[in-house]
């Protein structure tokens, strides 16, 4: 992999970011001629996934926080400016690692700091691959991963305002995706009453997996309204 992801040589420094500086265009230089993020196809029948370098193998020195930050709606920012090219977004994508103090760039020299408000990708689309007890769920992100949710990519469901939910399927590493409200209306849809630890709850299945939203007595007796309008569920067989 290069060596030179986020370059020293030619950076400017980001008025309050603490010292750390990035050039950004160094960078998507330096990652295009490693081949991260370009698109390959799967040996499966699976959508396309990207050659990803291995950025949990890699252990260089903290050069200290840069002004970049993820937005809850998914935008990158820069400098307060958003990242306008959607390419150079993702390439940055395949290098962001979350770590126990925070989330990080991280390349084989050096690494440095970012914000981020919520969940660093949004799940912005979902298929259906198969139908009944083999039913297959795959995620699309924001920034062009396919991740299928199983034992290995679970789905979680937490609290939200006005007591709804929100969705998170784990992509990889410690990195979650924020599902879309539209992608909450689609996987309340297909939700259905299954067991989990014993206690009746209402969730999803994928890959042979049961992800719990709620408890079923509390879906079962909930306001259309706060239960991200909720129409129908079946009993799980």
């Amino acid at each position: 992999m290069a060596e030179e992801f986020i370059a020293r040589s030619g950076k400017q420094p980001v008025s309050g970011t603490g010292g750390a500086a990035l050039n950004i265009e160094n960078l998507a230089r330096a990652m295009c001629s490693t081949g991260a993020g370009h698109d390959v196809t799967e040996a499966k029948d699976g959508p396309s996934q990207r050659v990803l370098p291995p950025v949990e193998q890699w252990n260089p020195p903290f050069c200290g926080d840069i002004d970049m930050r993820i937005a809850r709606d998914g935008t990158w920012f820069y400098g307060g400016t958003p990242i306008a090219r959607p390419a150079l977004v993702r390439l940055f994508s395949t290098i962001l690692r979350k770590d126990s103090d925070g989330y990080v760039l991280v390349t084989p020299v050096e690494k440095v700091g970012i914000k981020v408000e919520d969940a660093p990708f949004l799940a912005v689309e979902m298929i259906v691959a198969r139908q009944g007890a083999d039913q297959v769920l795959r995620f699309l992100t924001n920034v062009g991963d396919w991740v299928e949710a199983g034992i290995n990519h679970p789905i979680r469901f937490e609290k939200a305002a006005f007591d709804g939910i929100k969705p998170y399927i784990l992509v990889r590493g410690a990195l979650w995706a924020l599902a879309t409200r539209a992608l909450v209306l689609e996987l309340v849809e297909i939700g259905e009453i299954g067991e989990h630890d014993g206690a009746r709850c209402f969730g999803v299945t994928s890959a042979g997996s049961f992800f719990p939203m709620a408890n079923a007595d509390e879906v079962e007796r909930a306001d259309i309204n706060q239960f991200i309008n909720m129409r129908t569920f079946k009993p799980r067989t």
